[in-house]
């Protein structure tokens, strides 16, 4: 269906113009500034990456959190509706509105970089490795639209199931017509560019390489991109150029971080630092996911809570072992008091970005590793698993978890088959209302029966993801890769489930979060609803 967005081009247009919408519609199309040369192409490049992020929606929309119940005052109308999956009337730096807004405008900067190379007509080492950068900004934005506003593409219903518009031009007209397409549209789009861009990619003229698409941060999120797209060769050959010979040397050093001393902030800070193997690219966000996920009463209505962390996630008694709140080399926080149960890993900072000194005026602002090492080598052993790959599957995670735990076991297929086969399953049990560290997988390709080696070892590569990217919302994006079943519970004065509130099958529609209204109100196609 062919539609008019004047208010979705706009949003485009803004960025790809370096100037305001009111500028350009009063100088359109002559006036704009103009990329004319190498230097202003690189500087354009910077607004190719997101300025808002996916973090809070999908963490609050994951598993990963419960309601502590009316009694706690810490929410708000949108932090409500994200939680309970319901389409979203509130705006702002968090919210789906600003996730479209932020992608479009950097696929826009990405856009007018590419248009811009092939009119300059360079051949220089510097223009190719821009090409490539351009290129992966462009994927990697719309991978994020993707993923999510539409269903998880599937080889069965993807050629059918809604996508989101694909910009592959500079804007030049304030009523241009697009398509939605599909989602398997969108997905051979981004292995396209992503193709392109691997040979070109390079870092030769980056001043601060881990804020762009450097090369292992380029092969990470093809390995993300071609795990979510089921080509697991290709995913396990992208994680490799990565990983190298010595995967253990590309992840985050976390008996390092334990010696450190241990406050809030400096934890944090090294967290995210650039000069960690681990951390492949980072990204800057308007975002208060700091706070959200911090050791702060900031949103702690919805929280990841003691009985998450014991039954479920990190504390919870696992195929390793041993106690986890002595044997992480960092082990969780644990934050109890009134209308305060949280318990997390210190990871994301909370930054205040001050505009008024007197007012006390600003925004909060985040860095998060868009790309770490370790995600990549979890990616390689999903991979190796879905292969039956199972020695080599085991052989990452027992890199991973000794990284990250203070044990000496090793995974076996035949361990990790006896120890899930004896475990229930979530929700099996108080009225649908009990965790335990295994959920039902209902993914739309094909793995063996329950309880066979494929489908425990991948409940515990799963898991292995789950406790990794904690406060990170990539979970949120596993749930709907599986069509894990999830609930929403209210949590007593104990801290402990008693009352169901909603429930979300393999196949709800609410799993593609709704688009902005004004997006909607401008002739898009909404996403359907039952």
């Amino acid at each position: 269906m062919k539609i008019t967005i004047k208010t979705f081009a706009l949003l485009l247009m803004g960025a790809a113009t370096l100037v305001s919408c009111n500028k350009f519609l009063d100088e359109l199309p002559d006036n704009r500034a103009e990329v004319d040369s190498e230097a202003k192409i690189e500087k354009l490049l910077v607004s190719a990456y997101p300025e808002k992020t996916y973090i809070m929606i999908a963490e609050m929309s994951s598993d990963n959190v419960d309601d502590y119940g009316e009694k706690n005052p810490n929410t708000d109308r949108f932090i409500d509706e994200v939680y309970h999956w319901k389409d979203q009337t509130e705006s702002n730096n968090e919210s789906v509105e600003a996730i479209w807004e932020a992608s479009y405008s950097a696929i826009a900067a990405a856009n007018q970089a590419l248009k811009s190379i092939e009119e300059l007509g360079s051949t220089s080492q510097t223009m190719r490795e821009a090409r490539g950068e351009a290129l992966l900004c462009r994927a990697y934005n719309h991978f994020v639209l993707v993923n999510v506003f539409c269903k998880h593409y599937n080889a069965q219903t993807s050629s059918t199931d809604l996508g989101i518009p694909y910009m592959e031009q500079v804007e030049s007209t304030l009523k241009p017509e697009y398509q939605r397409g599909t989602v398997a549209d969108v997905y051979q789009k981004i292995e396209r560019d992503v193709n392109e861009a691997l040979p070109l990619v390079g870092e030769s003229y980056y001043e601060q390489p881990k804020y762009h698409f450097n090369k292992k941060a380029a092969f990470a999120f093809a390995s993300r991109f071609f795990l979510f797209y089921e080509k697991w060769d290709r995913a396990i050959e992208c994680a490799n150029a990565v990983l190298g010979t010595r995967p253990d040397q590309m992840l985050r050093d976390w008996a390092a971080q334990a010696a450190m001393t241990q406050d809030y902030e400096p934890i944090v800070n090294h967290y995210i630092s650039s000069t960690l193997n681990c951390n492949l690219m980072l990204c800057t966000a308007y975002s208060a996911v700091g706070l959200a996920f911090g050791p702060y009463k900031y949103y702690t209505r919805y929280s990841h809570g003691a009985y998450l962390a014991n039954n479920e996630t990190g504390n919870a008694k696992n195929i390793w072992g041993g106690n986890p709140r002595n044997d992480y080399y960092s082990p969780m926080k644990i934050y109890s008091a009134t209308n305060l149960d949280r318990t997390i890993f210190w990871k994301l900072p909370y930054l205040f970005e001050e505009k008024d000194p007197v007012a006390g005026i600003g925004f909060y602002r985040t860095v998060y590793p868009a790309f770490t090492g370790d995600e990549t080598l979890l990616n390689r052993a999903e991979a190796e698993i879905m292969l039956k790959q199972y020695d080599m599957a085991c052989e990452d995670m027992t890199t991973w978890l000794h990284n990250i735990y203070k044990t000496s076991y090793k995974f076996t297929s035949d361990n990790v088959q006896k120890f899930y086969s004896g475990i229930d399953y979530s929700y099996a049990a108080a009225g649908g209302m009990n965790s335990t560290i295994k959920k039902h997988l209902h993914p739309a390709f094909q793995i063996d029966a329950e309880g066979s080696v494929q489908e425990c070892m991948l409940q515990a590569v799963l898991q292995c993801r789950r406790i990794e990217t904690l406060q990170t919302g990539l979970r949120w994006f596993d749930v709907k890769r599986y069509g894990i079943e999830i609930v929403r519970r209210i949590m007593d004065d104990k801290g402990n489930p008693v009352k169901l509130v909603d429930v979300l099958p393999k196949n709800d529609e609410r799993r593609a979060i709704q688009l902005p209204s004004k997006v909607i109100s401008a002739g898009i196609q909404p996403n359907p609803r039952n």
